[in-house]
C-alpha cells in the first residue's frame, strides 16, 4: 500500500508519541478479518511504514534536556484546543534545570508569560522567585511549568477539555525531568494533577505519590498577592518541601 507523504509523516509521529510513553510493540491484525477487508489495518501500516526505525525491546533513555526538546518539537505551534484561536501569542513551554530535583507547576500563562514565552515572569512570578530564594535555592535550580501552555482569554480558569488536551505533554515533561518533589501551585494545578475535587484546606499539608515522585500542594502566588495573609501558610508548605529535599530550614524569614 502506497501512502501519501503527509499521512506517512503523521503515522511516524504517532509511533514516536507511543514510544515516548514506553509503548514499543505493535501487532498486525489478521488481514482476512472482516475489519481489515474494509481497509488495511492501521497498526499493520504503522509497522510496515516504520521499517527505518526498528522496534527495540528496551526504551531508549534520553538526556532530560534532549527529551524536553523533543517534547517541545512534538507540541509545535499547537492547535489541539480552542486556545490557539482565542488570542494566545505563543506556547509557554517551561523553563529551568532539566535535571531539577524540585518542580513547580502552576495553572496557566498570564499576559506577561504569553508575551515573553516563559512561565511566571509577571508579578506572581516575582513572588515565586522570592519564595524559591527563601528556600535557599535559585530559580535556575528548579523547573517551572503550567498545566496548560497557552494563555486563556482574560486569564480565565482553564476549561477541563483544555487541561485534558495539554496535560499529556506536562506528564512527559515530568517523566523527562524526574524531580524528587513537585509543588502544585493553586487549586487548578492540584486538582488536575491529583484528580481530587477538594478545597485547598484539605489538599495542603499532605504528601501525595505521583508518577514516581512526591507531590505537595500550596497556594498560587497570584492568590498570595490578593491575600497576603496566607503567605505564612504557604511558607509552612515550603518548609515541608525543604525538609523532604534535605534543605536547611531557616529559623526566621
Amino acid at each position: 500500500m502506497s501512502l501519501d507523504p503527509q499521512l506517512r509523516r503523521a503515522l511516524a509521529d504517532r509511533i514516536r508519541f507511543y514510544r515516548e510513553f514506553g509503548i514499543y510493540d505493535f501487532y498486525r491484525r489478521d488481514t482476512q478479518s472482516p475489519l481489515s477487508q474494509a481497509g488495511e489495518d492501521t497498526t499493520a501500516v504503522l509497522i510496515e511504514e516504520d521499517q527505518s526505525q526498528p522496534v527495540s525491546p528496551k526504551p531508549k533513555t534520553l538526556d532530560p534536556a534532549a527529551a524536553l526538546k523533543l517534547i517541545r518539537e512534538d507540541i509545535g505551534d499547537c492547535t489541539r484546543c480552542v486556545l490557539h484561536k482565542q488570542g494566545r501569542k505563543q506556547i509557554v513551554f517551561g523553563v529551568g534545570n532539566p535535571k531539577a530535583e524540585l518542580m513547580f507547576i502552576g495553572e496557566a500563562p498570564g499576559a506577561d508569560e504569553d508575551e515573553q514565552g516563559e512561565p511566571f515572569v509577571g508579578r506572581a512570578g516575582q513572588l515565586l522567585n522570592n519564595m524559591i530564594k527563601a528556600m535557599g535555592i535559585r530559580r535556575e535550580d528548579v523547573y517551572i511549568a503550567n498545566i496548560i501552555k497557552c494563555r486563556p482569554p482574560g486569564n480565565r480558569t482553564p476549561e477541563r477539555e483544555e487541561c485534558d488536551t495539554c496535560s499529556p505533554f506536562l506528564m512527559r515533561q515530568i517523566d523527562a525531568i524526574k524531580p524528587k518533589v513537585i509543588v502544585a501551585l493553586g487549586a487548578v494545578a492540584a486538582k488536575t494533577l491529583l484528580a481530587i475535587n477538594a478545597p485547598m484546606s484539605e489538599l495542603r499539608g499532605h504528601w501525595y505519590d505521583f508518577r514516581g515522585t512526591r507531590l505537595a500542594v500550596t497556594y498560587h502566588p497570584a492568590f498570595l498577592l490578593r491575600d497576603p495573609r496566607q503567605k505564612k501558610e504557604a511558607w509552612k508548605d515550603l518548609q515541608m518541601v525543604m525538609k523532604e529535599l534535605g534543605l536547611e530550614v531557616p529559623k526566621s524569614t
